[in-house]
């Protein structure tokens, strides 16, 4: 099993800027694909970003791309999420979460998830 712990959210103003860590243990994130997802009241969950392991080749949602970059660091076992010029609508809980699948802009495809960082964006 792999647990995996989100830190870094809090309040922000419109502008400003979050860095999200996730710390994986009980396993190396080496073997798997890596994502973030976000999820705000009333909404869905929506894919935000994803890193894949070899390459890495990263993936953005489009309504992050040229703001949010994703990272890891397998030697910590450790992933972030840099975000940048951050908006209102980016309030969210955030969640890190690793896939076997290639499909990893599929939220049904990740086996592991943590349980979110709050991040909110005040105008």
């Amino acid at each position: 099993q792999v647990q995996l712990v989100e830190s870094g959210g809090g309040l922000v103003q419109a502008g400003g800027s979050l860095r999200l860590s996730c710390a994986a243990s009980g396993r190396t994130i080496s073997n798997y694909n890596a994502a973030w997802f976000r999820q705000a009241p009333g909404k869905e969950r929506e894919f935000v970003a994803a890193i894949t392991w070899p390459g890495p080749r990263t993936n953005y949602a489009d309504s992050v791309k040229g703001r949010f970059a994703i990272s890891r660091d397998n030697a910590k076992n450790t992933m972030y999420l840099q975000m940048n010029s951050l908006k209102p609508e980016d309030t969210a809980i955030y969640l890190c979460a690793l896939t076997s699948s290639t499909e990893f802009r599929s939220e049904v495809r990740y086996n592991y998830w943590g349980q979110g960082t709050q991040v909110t964006v005040s105008s």
